[in-house]
């Protein structure tokens, strides 16, 4: 019979991928680093992670002009306003949260490698929650 802690190692080395994915995506998109504004252009790649994150497409899909237009003059109008200090101080601490979150993560993976005792399992499984997404991007 399984342990809830087998279960738990399982359980975790199937999501890790995808919660490390969505940590790294989601502290990039706290300061809009995946979207350009201003004389900031981001990297082809992180634009490409930041609509997997959000819209779960790797390419950008043509929106119709009127549609695509009005939707983009409502997000410079957000952007273009200053944040407030609680605002800025909230996306630091989300950030703090992001990277415990992914240190934590990547502690767990370490724990069910290290001291797992099906290590093939805790690898098969890791293995199919990085690729699973993958696939499905890709089909």
């Amino acid at each position: 019979m399984m342990t809830v802690r087998q279960v738990h190692t399982y359980i975790g080395a199937f999501i890790a991928p995808s919660v490390l994915f969505f940590a790294f995506t989601g502290s990039l998109q706290l300061f809009s680093l995946h979207e350009a504004h201003g004389a900031y252009t981001p990297p082809a790649i992180i634009q490409a992670l930041g609509r997997v994150h959000k819209d779960q497409v790797l390419k950008e899909s043509p929106e119709p002009a009127s549609e695509g237009a009005d939707a983009h003059d409502d997000h410079d109008h957000h952007a273009a306003a200053a944040p407030t200090w609680p605002v800025v101080a909230l996306k630091w601490v989300f950030l703090a949260v992001a990277i415990g979150l992914i240190t934590s993560t990547l502690l767990g993976l370490w724990l069910a490698f290290t001291f797992g005792r099906r290590k093939a399992v805790v690898l098969a499984l890791f293995v199919a929650g990085a690729a699973l997404p993958v696939l499905l991007l890709l089909a």
